[in-house]
């Protein structure tokens, strides 16, 4: 019992711990005179995306490889068919055309580029690992969407409106540091703390700590991205929606499992690879069913399939 209550109370603190991050690195980048368009495309977007990175990173460095890679992998699967698809049975999502030609095609490119440098088993037969070498792979490819954020943003091709919504509200220099070291320090204990109690779980049910990550940690390291795309979607705002949903996937691949990697190299199983490949359908899938037929937009049948989707997905790997 004990395990379960340490695994809510990790979760518990990652999200406030991302909460706090953001607000307090928001103020001060507010009073550094930054706008809120990069605040947003920033701090924001990373902030929702910080459980993740704070589960992997400890994991990374505890060992728990098989936590890490399918906490990145099962996020993944679950934006995209479970919030997505929650979101448009809520209210239809409208997508721009620049969200399907150049975000969610370089999101299919990362779940592309992360089987490729994974899959070692299949291309060589050697044992698969995400090695530094990989990882610093992965940390160019997001140094170059970052790159074409910027750039976008300069043009004029993303509106202010476009970026995450954050209300930003300024405090005090020493209450936004202390609302800083925080965040951190929550993050980095809740991140302990839930991997510990996961592994502990993941043994006591003789279970893989691989599908504790695809499930458990994967929904629970979510939440933020699910909070800001109903909320969004609710708002009629259906850039945020899905903008957030595409920007937190491309950066769970090259920047989390890219420091994941630096840090200390993460050894692939076999049966990871499948969920790596599933990543990139469901991507595909969504960009698929945004042309079929009705304008670019996902309504609330084409919502249903993919959140239909996500439990049939669930069901094979706990029966796998």
């Amino acid at each position: 019992m004990i395990d379960y209550l340490l695994l809510i109370v990790g979760f518990v603190l990652l999200i406030a711990g991302a909460d706090y991050l953001v607000k307090g690195a928001s103020s001060i980048a507010k009073k550094l005179k930054i706008s809120d368009l990069i605040i947003g495309l920033t701090i924001v977007s990373i902030g929702t995306s910080a459980p993740e990175l704070s589960v992997n990173v400890v994991a990374s460095i505890s060992g728990s490889a098989g936590m890490a890679f399918g906490n990145v992998v099962g996020s993944n699967i679950f934006n995209f068919l479970a919030i997505i698809g929650i979101t448009a049975m809520m209210k239809p999502i409208n997508l721009k055309t620049s969200l399907l030609k150049v975000e969610i095609p370089f999101a299919i490119l990362a779940s592309a580029a992360l089987i490729f440098l994974a899959g070692d088993a299949i291309i060589d037969g050697t044992p698969g690992i995400l090695s530094r070498s990989d990882g610093m792979v992965l940390l160019l490819f997001f140094a170059i969407f970052l790159y074409y954020i910027f750039l976008s943003a300069k043009k004029g091709e993303i509106k202010e409106d476009d970026a995450a919504e954050h209300g930003t509200k300024t405090y005090s220099v020493i209450i936004s540091l202390l609302m800083i070291a925080g965040g951190l320090a929550a993050l980095i204990y809740g991140g302990d703390v839930l991997v510990d109690s996961a592994s502990s779980i993941a043994r006591n049910w003789g279970m893989s700590e691989t599908l504790i990550g695809l499930t458990i940690v994967a929904v629970g390291t979510s939440l933020p991205e699910l909070a800001t795309s109903v909320v969004a979607a609710l708002r009629g705002n259906s850039d945020i929606a899905i903008g957030n949903v595409v920007g937190s996937n491309i950066f769970n691949i090259f920047f989390i499992l890219g420091v994941s990697s630096v840090i200390k190299p993460l050894p692939v199983a076999g049966e990871n690879i499948p969920d790596a490949v599933i990543t990139a359908l469901t991507t595909a899938l969504v960009l698929l069913l945004a042309y079929r037929g009705r304008g670019q937009r996902i309504d609330k049948v084409e919502g249903l399939i993919l959140a239909s989707c996500y439990v049939a997905y669930t069901i094979y790997i706990i029966l796998r």
